[in-house]
């Protein structure tokens, strides 16, 4: 990323999500809404009306300039109580979008008037990007607890066939798994891990031990190593998700 003028504002922000599923918050007013306030709104077309409502009472509003499905969008931006700096209109945004490992690489370029509002606006923008990154990657990773069960029921299934097919519909294939008794890397490694589990430590299984704590594409996951007489074991899992919604990584933690 090269650097930002004096007059400009330069963020970049890893959102561990599809690029189609960041855009959409561009392309829809709910959605949009929901990384800057109730009632803010876009109208996705050249020439198309923004709003942002920002908490506290503040407006800014604009209009969209260009807008390529996928790759970027520029618009004005102005706040309607000029008394803060910029007019409606009076600067402009670009924010584009790129697909790399992790998910989807969010730029965003803001242009205004002088070094001072440049500097003025820059931690809006982090804050801003934060939250755009949270509501983003939380779309993408609804389904978390349910990627999470079959990561379990993979472990607890003595069936080569089932389990390989539990296995790759959670995890990447390079998925990376390590705790106090394994360091693996890949579906294959993973996958015959769990078979000797079977072997050496037979009727034992995996199971989530209450919900899961979710941020940013990653989550705590509490669990518990059961036996027909009991709970035998338990921990503490920190899994981080692929952005497709699978399991790429996993550090176990025993005890706790």
């Amino acid at each position: 990323m090269s650097q930002p003028s004096p007059n400009q504002v330069l963020r970049s922000t890893l959102i561990n999500a599809r690029r189609e599923t960041v855009f959409r918050y561009f392309t829809d007013s709910e959605r949009f809404a929901a990384w800057w306030g109730a009632g803010s709104r876009i109208d996705p077309r050249p020439g198309g009306a923004l709003l942002i409502c920002y908490p506290g009472g503040v407006t800014a509003s604009g209009q969209v300039q260009e807008i390529v499905p996928g790759e970027r969008v520029v618009f004005t931006y102005g706040y309607d109580d000029v008394s803060k700096g910029i007019a409606p209109g009076g600067s402009t945004v670009k924010v584009t979008f790129a697909d790399v490992p992790g998910g989807t690489r969010v730029t965003l370029e803001h242009l205004v008037g002088s070094p001072e509002l440049a500097r003025a606006h820059a931690p809006g923008w982090r804050f801003q990007l934060a939250l755009f990154a949270k509501v983003a990657s939380a779309e993408q990773h609804a389904g978390a607890e349910a990627i999470v069960d079959r990561w379990f029921a993979a472990w607890a299934e003595t069936d080569a066939t089932r389990r390989r097919a539990l296995l790759d519909a959670c995890a990447t294939a390079d998925v990376v798994f390590r705790d106090d008794f394994a360091a693996l890397e890949g579906l294959e490694d993973l996958d015959s891990h769990i078979a000797a589990t079977h072997v050496h430590m037979p009727g034992m299984r995996l199971a989530r031990n209450g919900p899961l704590a979710k941020s940013q594409g990653a989550a705590l996951v509490r669990w518990q190593a059961l036996r027909p007489d009991g709970v035998a074991a338990g921990g503490t899992n920190f899994v981080d998700f692929a952005p497709d919604g699978r399991i790429a990584r996993v550090a176990g933690f025993w005890g706790g």
